[in-house]
């Protein structure tokens, strides 16, 4: 089984760049506002996304739900208790009921105050977000476990237009290769069980052999005790010409390192400090 495993991966080929970075993004390094720069403002609103852009990052990193009547909704974990005043599973509410929570009522700023509490934040949907800012890489982490999720997705990058203009991402492995049957043109990172194959293969020597589905690598420098970002596996992805994006990178000096190394984007909730490196403040 497994000699045949590695057979098949064994006549690689050096994938071509999606429309996303070949034509829309600038040149690597990339600077991704995570959660819209959730140290800064309360993470997935559109204030934070609106900051954000104003800033000048070149990707609004986001985290989808789906609500009770099917809209796709921009919030991170799957119920509303920490970020917002309310409790429940996010797609146990419709969207109107969602909304009538505060999506900043959590978050505190660096004194620990609530500086947005009231100020009417709320759950964005996506549909907003990629209208809203329509000149900017949007990546689209789908987080619930929802079969409806990937279809919807799909559905609204082609209603907005935004399929060359989004990367999609997910950490559930089925969600993503649904996403890619129904939109295989829109960029895509690679979902976990991915990571771990080319990690293996590359430790074995075999990582120029594979041709990756995923357009990107987004990973942490170390997954537990395990080291992710390494020289080999920065080469490997180069070599199959796949984008390497790391997060939660929030350090300066972990930042440059990681730029020095030849990361293609930082994920990170301080987008200022990154874009301060590379000379765009």
């Amino acid at each position: 089984m497994v000699s045949g495993y590695l057979v098949a991966w064994a006549f690689g080929e050096r994938r071509p760049g999606p429309p996303y970075f070949t034509e829309f993004l600038p040149p690597a390094p990339h600077v991704h506002a995570h959660a819209g720069a959730d140290h800064l403002w309360p993470g997935n609103t559109m204030l934070a996304f609106r900051g954000s852009y104003d800033l000048g990052v070149d990707v609004l990193e986001l985290d989808s739900q789906i609500t009770s009547d099917g809209v796709i909704v921009v919030i991170h974990d799957d119920t509303v208790d920490r970020t917002t005043d309310g409790s429940g599973r996010a797609d146990s509410f419709t969207l109107s009921e969602l909304q009538q929570l505060d999506a900043a009522a959590n978050w505190a700023g660096p004194d620990g105050d609530h500086p947005y509490r009231g100020e009417g934040l709320v759950v964005p949907t996506l549909r907003e977000v990629l209208e809203a800012f329509p000149d900017v890489g949007v990546n689209i982490d789908m987080k619930a476990d929802d079969p409806r999720l990937p279809e919807a997705t799909c559905d609204l990058l082609g209603e907005t237009g935004r399929e060359r203009t989004v990367l999609v991402a997910s950490f559930i492995q089925r969600n993503l290769e649904e996403f890619r049957r129904l939109c295989p043109e829109v960029a895509t990172s690679a979902g976990p069980d991915e990571v771990r194959d080319f990690l293996i293969l590359n430790l074995l020597g075999l990582g120029r052999a594979t041709r990756p589905a995923a357009d990107a690598f987004q990973v942490p420098v170390s997954q537990g005790s395990i080291p992710v970002i390494t020289r080999p596996f920065v080469r490997g992805l180069k070599e199959r010409n796949v984008q390497l994006d790391v997060w939660t990178i929030n350090d300066e000096a972990q930042m440059q390192a990681l730029l020095d190394l030849g990361a293609g984007g930082i994920i990170t909730d301080r987008p200022d400090l990154a874009l301060a490196i590379l000379g765009r403040d």
